[in-house]
């Protein structure tokens, strides 16, 4: 029996892709060319020493090669080359160049496994993509310079953005050196770690992606700054302490909003901190991570700095605690902040002590249960 001519042809077979090829075709692309170089040749053929090749490539987190391993493209020369300017033509210490260095492969390091990740979901979720691997490498060769160009998009405006930032905050003296007054505060899921054991891979991610969207909104909707996201909390700064305690309300207002968030503590602190490659340090940030670790569900709590700067703030309400000692801090004094109007200060509604629902609920109630049964 023979099909009519009109008939579609038949789906391709992912299988019948030859995987291998494509991504060394692939990779021929990302890298600029094919594998040409040696470790030695690559140092000779850009006039810097191998030892210092060496330092670069491991600073940005790449795995050590042979003397002898053919690994090395052109687009790793024109690199290695410009190292090599910037250390003749710039006057910057070795330890801080190689400090530099491993923060951008840090960072281009999670940004790559984010856009691999989002590579494949979108190359799987179109079969005609999937029906050669020309259309593939097509698709790929179009997307990339997209996404090349957004990226050096958002780095001008983030730097346009810090040196703002600077200029409104600090002397030239004082921002070289990295300090600057600013609020520091710390957002924690209460009860992620239950949630890790019991989720699905699906729920855990889309708790996680709701906590990123409403941390983004929120933090940016407020002239605020996501320094990093780590699991389960965030640490954010802010301009003032107007915008630190907007922040943290308006995180709990979306937690309570979302059902596949669970409760959040807020701790928020105010002060000089060091800011070096993009993270913040010193004793500001350690009170806030402290009052974030003592932090009730729903609750935010902020220090004496904090208390003072908001007190005769008619939008806020604050609440003495006792001091208690944590890590660092024997006497560490603390308030617990809201917003005016809300639930009187001894109401016990909005503590939500444990994240008790939606779909996260259930799976955190469940887990209780099974902990009950084991124990009785």
């Amino acid at each position: 029996m023979t099909e009519p001519d009109d008939a579609e042809p038949a789906a391709a077979d992912p299988t019948d892709l030859d995987l291998a090829g494509l991504f060394e075709r692939l990779e021929s692309t990302l890298l600029g060319g094919p594998r040409r170089y040696t470790r030695v040749e690559l140092s000779q053929a850009a006039g810097i020493e191998a030892d210092e090749a060496r330092k670069v490539w491991r600073a940005l987190g790449f795995a050590t090669v042979g003397d002898d391993d053919v690994v090395f493209t052109d687009g790793d020369l024109t690199a290695l080359r410009h190292a090599r300017f910037l250390s003749e033509h710039l006057v910057i210490e070795d330890e801080l160049r190689t400090a530099m260095t491993r923060m951008l492969g840090q960072t281009f390091s999670r940004l790559a496994a984010w856009q691999g990740q989002l590579l494949i979901e979108l190359i799987s979720n179109r079969p005609d993509l999937l029906a050669s691997e020309a259309a593939i490498t097509q698709f790929v060769d179009e997307l990339l310079p997209v996404m090349q160009d957004i990226q050096t998009f958002v780095w001008r405006r983030q730097l346009a953005g810090y040196f703002s930032r600077v200029v409104s905050h600090a002397t030239a003296e004082v921002a070289a050196a990295g300090i600057i007054t600013t609020v520091v505060g710390f957002a924690d899921m209460s009860g992620f770690t239950t949630l890790t054991r019991n989720a699905t891979e699906a729920e855990l991610r889309g708790v996680l992606e709701a906590f990123e969207s409403a941390t983004t909104d929120i933090v940016g909707a407020h002239d605020g700054r996501i320094v990093k996201t780590i699991g389960d909390e965030v640490l954010f700064v802010a301009d003032s302490p107007d915008d630190g305690a907007q922040i943290a309300l308006d995180l709990h207002e979306a937690s309570a909003a979302d059902d596949r968030l669970p409760a959040l503590r807020v701790g928020l602190a105010a002060g000089p901190v060091v800011s070096r490659l993009g993270d913040v340090y010193g004793s500001t940030v350690n009170i806030a991570s402290r009052l974030t670790s003592i932090c009730r569900p729903g609750w935010v709590l902020v220090d004496r700095v904090m208390a003072e700067s908001l007190r005769d703030d008619p939008r806020f309400v604050l609440r003495p605690r006792r001091p208690e000692s944590v890590r660092g801090f024997h006497h560490l004094r603390q308030w617990r902040l809201r917003r005016a109007g809300t639930a009187r200060p001894g109401a016990r509604h909005d503590e939500r002590r444990a994240p008790i629902r939606g779909r996260v609920g259930g799976i955190v109630e469940r887990a209780g249960e099974q902990l009950h049964h084991r124990v009785t």
